[in-house]
């Protein structure tokens, strides 16, 4: 089939474009909390909202690129299935409902750092490049 061909040929840019995206969004995430591009201060967040934001920063700035991308997933779904469980899971709504609860953002960020976890950065990255060296 012509989409089997297609896919095959354009997964490893298809997988640069993810991570390139994840971990923008995930970088611009977490430096809301830093009070960029936002009013927040970053002194008055909680303990946990402050870990939270250096993670992201941390995790952006290593998916973008493709560096530690295995390590930077992990991490990265572990943070948001926290964020889930703590800001999300129990409070309005539903727990299965992550529409209801406002916790749709940290689902959807979880699963695709576990995705990134499982698959690696790709041909196109850094940790391609440390392989080779």
């Amino acid at each position: 089939m012509f989409w089997d061909g297609f896919r095959k040929k354009y997964s490893d840019v298809g997988l640069l474009l993810f991570r390139v995206v994840v971990g923008l969004a995930f970088l611009l995430h977490g430096l809301l909390k830093f009070g960029v591009g936002s009013d927040l201060s970053f002194g008055s967040l909680p303990i946990l909202a402050q870990v939270g934001g250096i993670i992201e920063v941390v995790v952006g700035l290593l998916v973008i690129p493709g560096l530690f991308t295995a390590w930077a997933g992990f991490i990265g779904a572990g943070e948001m299935a926290v964020a889930y469980w703590t800001g999300h899971a129990f409070s309005t709504g539903s727990f299965w409902n992550p529409l209801s609860n406002g916790g749709e953002l940290a689902a959807l960020f979880a699963f695709a750092f576990l995705l990134l976890f499982f698959l690696g950065a790709g041909k196109w990255s850094l940790d391609a490049k440390l392989r080779k060296a």
